[in-house]
């Protein structure tokens, strides 16, 4: 099995990206969401560590990112008590999808948390920083403050496109990109046979 790592800026396209590949994709950001519906534990463990903050359950993002405006300090403290949990996760995922040719990992600070595996095929997302600000103010959810907090716990551009085997550019045109995916898909599917024969 093939592990393709989508990799990129917050707001590049990298969740189109991955789901353009057609291979069972985990979407990190989603499971997130789940454990903060779900997950009553966690909840409890971060009302403890964020008592000024976390009032509610299900856990309401709009608390946590207020906690992390007030101090970037208090993203260390969820990602210390949210991210094993995600790693979890992901190793079901894997073992769900063992048997699959190919599985698309859609992980925000993958390689900041050094989750990647060295035979991982890592894609760098990139875009003109007017279109993703554009694109992010789209979001209900986008708060530029917290952009700004995330931003300095991530690698910087030129960092991941150097750990990344692949460097592509999207316009943000479903087709263009879809067509470029495509590509790609068929490029790493042939290097993996011809790996194989050896």
């Amino acid at each position: 099995m093939i592990r393709i790592a989508v990799v990129g800026e917050i707001g590049s396209g990298k969740s189109y990206a991955s789901r353009a590949f057609g291979f069972p994709v985990f979407d990190a950001d989603r499971e997130v969401a789940k454990l903060y519906s779900n997950n009553k534990s966690l909840y409890l463990r971060l009302k403890k560590k964020l008592p000024n903050y976390i009032r509610s359950f299900p856990l309401q993002k709009k608390e946590l990112l207020n906690s992390i405006i007030d101090d970037v300090k208090n993203l260390k403290i969820i990602s210390a008590l949210v991210h094993p949990l995600v790693r979890n996760k992901m190793r079901i995922f894997i073992k769900k999808n063992i048997k699959k040719k190919a599985v698309v990992l859609d992980i925000p600070l993958y390689l900041e948390n050094n989750i990647n595996d060295k035979k991982d095929f890592i894609i760098y997302i990139h875009a003109d920083k007017s279109q993703i600000i554009k694109r992010l103010k789209l979001r209900k959810s986008f708060n530029l403050s917290v952009y700004k907090q995330l931003k300095k716990i991530q690698l910087s551009n030129a960092q991941k496109k150097r750990k990344s085997r692949i460097s592509l550019k999207n316009n943000f045109n479903k087709n263009t990109l879809k067509k470029t995916i495509n590509m790609i898909k068929l490029h790493i599917l042939k290097n993996e046979r011809n790996n194989s024969r050896y």
